[in-house]
């Protein structure tokens, strides 16, 4: 794309940026999680559609960021680690979507428990 304007021309353009899971780091106290899949059916066997399924709040941890800065300059080490299984709030974070799968991305205060 060419903009002209007077005597000045500039030529812009967009670069292609590429992200996978592993480009992705997480910033402070931020958690990269994987959504697991939402359930099809009730438990009396009824499919749902898309519209009708809630959003899970179960995840993998993905990637996990550097922790929470404290006040004299040291870190706080994050509690959860790539792999751990999360139970985080119902609508914490950022919904993020990386080559057909769901990911968010939160505040390590908005995990609730690991789960085994």
């Amino acid at each position: 794309m060419t903009l002209s304007v007077a005597f000045l021309t500039i030529h812009l353009s967009m670069a292609a940026v590429s992200l996978t899971v592993s480009t992705v780091k997480p910033l402070g106290d931020r958690i990269f999680i994987k959504v697991s899949e939402s359930e099809e059916k009730t438990a009396g066997g009824i499919l749902l559609p898309d519209s009708a399924k809630e959003k899970p709040q179960v995840g993998e941890v993905a990637q996990v960021g550097p922790g929470k800065l404290n006040d004299d300059g040291s870190r706080q080490t994050p509690e959860v680690s790539i792999g751990d299984k999360v139970l985080y709030s119902k609508y914490a974070g950022t919904d993020i979507k990386l080559g057909g799968d769901e990911y968010v991305l939160l505040s390590e205060k908005d995990i609730l428990a690991v789960v085994s």
